[in-house]
């Protein structure tokens, strides 16, 4: 009999998740290969805009005492499960995109006389502030979760590996090598972590978890 596909997920699925994964006669073995984890933030004063890109940012920020003043202002955001959870929570949204350059480039050439508040990790990417401070652009930055790195140190050869963010790349190339493995990327800024890596990556159709698994299944049964 013919081994399956063999995938890892560098993080947990749903059991739907899974189950769609299984379903394609592919075996499935994942850990969270990155920790989330809140931080108590103040914040002295909030400017016109927020701007969210990441579901773990608003989930810090409805925990704050201050998140009714917070939901006041309306605000910017990158991703469907972004905008889901703040619409889910009353946000207001102005604009969503699927990625933060893309989001960069509305507020430089359309909301640039207007000030926001970011809230992010400890490990965001540069890509936003860098445009936002090129333009000149008057933001702050609120640090409202840390990403925690937590290796797994894998014991065999998968023949796919699922990445969803750029630190769970990181994390996994912490203790592991990449070598003839298919990677499978959710979007372009985690495939660009993993560019030094190999020449193996595929990129999901649409940012989401649930494409960036559909895209696998596809590769392996074309």
């Amino acid at each position: 009999m013919e081994n399956p596909i063999r995938i890892v997920s560098t993080k947990k699925l749903s059991m739907q998740l899974k189950q769609q994964v299984m379903s394609a006669n592919f075996s499935i073995d994942e850990e969270d290969f990155i920790a989330v984890q809140n931080k108590k933030f103040t914040i002295d004063k909030l400017n016109e805009f927020t701007i969210f890109t990441s579901k773990n940012a608003v989930e810090s920020v409805l925990a704050n005492k201050d998140i009714a003043h917070i939901k006041t202002k309306k605000c910017f955001c990158v991703g469907e499960k972004t905008k889901g959870l703040l619409y889910d929570n009353g946000f207001e949204i102005e604009k969503n995109l699927d990625y933060a350059a893309e989001l960069a480039s509305v507020i430089c050439n359309q909301y640039f006389k207007s000030s926001f508040t970011f809230f992010c990790g400890n490990l965001r990417k540069d890509i936003l502030p860098e445009a936002l401070l090129l333009a000149e652009i008057n933001f702050d930055e609120v640090e409202v979760y840390e990403t925690i790195l937590t290796p797994h140190k894998l014991d065999y050869t998968p023949n796919g590996i699922l990445f969803f963010s750029p630190s769970g790349a990181e994390s996994f190339m912490e203790v592991n090598c990449i070598e003839d493995e298919i990677c499978f990327c959710i979007g372009n800024t985690t495939a660009e972590a993993l560019k030094y890596a190999t020449p193996n990556i595929i990129i999901a159709n649409q940012p989401t978890v649930e494409s960036t698994i559909m895209k696998c299944i596809e590769y392996y049964k074309n």
